[in-house]
């Protein structure tokens, strides 16, 4: 409750609350950091501090959050929405240690640093073709234009996957997001059995890819994998085909949102625009965490309680459900000074967009990177960037975990 006894706004899939979840992520930090969601049936946890140190203590606050679900379903609802969580109850991020340790070391070489890095130049002549065609075509969305086609070739390239395929990973990738990121709206009812087609349509996909690396291996995840780090440890196929779908999901889907909610950021904060255009280059990163900070993908991160602990004075019980909140985290004032405001330049910037601990986001290099190519170039090549729709006709996609808009229109006065 708050000080004036009015309830505090708890659920997270709220029309308003989906739209501007910010305020009532104020309220919750301010009245009852630790609280209690009847509608959710978890505890919030939205402060910097609380949600830093929940996701460090994988010993009480497990990732494995799927087979819980499985065990406490009914019968009439594990017909119908068991056989997707048992495929995803293999996924790294939904594994602890040791498994969990086995997993991301034999999946690390595919992110490795230097990897990443000498990748630069083949992600910026990217950038610039697809740029050029969205220039050249007249497009608008710069969502299905841009911010999507960009990171899933780029995600198909690290996989080994041919970029012609990427426009099926996008259906695909849509079907897992209602599971995966909890669908609200029209979607929700329907949302297991699309998610399941599309799995299967994905792991049929891999497996084709797998048989076709096995004979000629090449600069790859799948050749990686199939390859192993050297160890007598070997993934199966069914591990390979899981990690490849964990990462064609989780390479593009958040990266695609959060380029275009920064662009959005620096429409919204024609300053900070105008800072960025007079050093693209050397501003781009720092634009790229400010829009991490303000207008990350992520909003909720699952766990389930394996042990009692307190927080705050609360009581969290062994078999609770916890939502750990980096949107709510990442604008805290006891962390982030004046933390609503847009400053591309904010040094330290400690956000969590990325998680934090044995969980954190393997793949956060190569987002930044692209963040930072994609910010850069767009600024340098739409003169007169701006909004094609008025700014209240914005909408955003029905989650209760993720945030990206449904579309993002915009004009600009670059010549074809």
């Amino acid at each position: 409750m708050t000080k004036t006894g009015e309830t505090l706004p708890d659920d997270l899939l709220a029309p308003d609350v989906n739209e501007d979840p910010y305020p009532a992520f104020a309220a919750l930090r301010e009245h009852d950091p630790i609280h209690w969601s009847e509608r959710h049936r978890a505890w919030l946890i939205t402060r910097f501090d609380d949600c830093s140190a929940a996701l460090s203590n994988y010993k009480q606050i497990s990732s494995n959050r799927v087979a819980p679900l499985l065990d406490v379903m009914s019968e009439e609802r594990r017909a119908q929405a068991g056989p997707v969580y048992e495929i995803l109850t293999g996924w790294m991020v939904v594994t602890d240690p040791p498994e969990h340790r086995r997993l991301r070391k034999l999946a690390s070489g595919a992110f490795n640093p230097r990897r990443i890095v000498a990748m630069e130049g083949r992600i910026q002549v990217l950038v610039d073709e697809i740029l050029d065609r969205f220039i050249a075509q007249g497009k608008e969305d710069l969502i299905a234009d841009f911010t999507y086609p960009l990171p899933a070739t780029v995600i198909a390239e690290v996989i080994g996957a041919p970029p012609e395929d990427t426009p099926r990973f996008r259906d695909w990738s849509l079907a897992l997001a209602h599971v995966a990121f909890g669908a609200g709206g029209d979607e929700r009812d329907e949302r297991h059995a699309t998610a399941l087609k599309g799995l299967e349509q994905m792991f049929d996909y891999f497996g084709g890819l797998i048989e076709l690396r096995r004979e000629q291996p090449g600069e790859d995840m799948i050749s990686d994998l199939l390859a192993g780090d050297g160890s007598d440890d070997r993934l199966t196929d069914d591990e390979v085909k899981s990690m490849c779908a964990l990462m064609l999901f989780a390479g593009h889907e958040t990266t695609t949102s959060t380029i275009a909610s920064a662009v959005l950021v620096l429409l919204q904060n024609q300053d900070q625009l105008e800072l960025l255009r007079s050093d693209p280059d050397g501003l781009s990163a720092g634009a790229a965490e400010e829009a991490l900070r303000v207008e990350g993908a992520i909003k909720v991160l699952h766990r389930w309680v394996i042990e009692d602990l307190e927080m705050r004075g609360k009581q969290i019980r062994k078999g609770d459900r916890v939502f750990i909140l980096p949107a709510a985290a990442n604008r805290d004032p006891e962390k982030f000074e004046d933390p609503d405001r847009v400053d591309i330049t904010r040094s330290p910037n400690p956000h969590i967009a990325f998680g934090r601990g044995i969980h954190s986001c393997i793949g956060a290099q190569l987002a930044r990177l692209e963040m930072r190519l994609a910010l850069a170039s767009i600024v340098k090549r739409l003169p007169g960037l701006r909004l094609a729709t008025d700014e209240s006709e914005l909408r955003w996609v029905p989650s209760l975990a993720s945030r990206g808009l449904e579309e993002l229109r915009i004009h600009h006065d670059a010549a074809a």
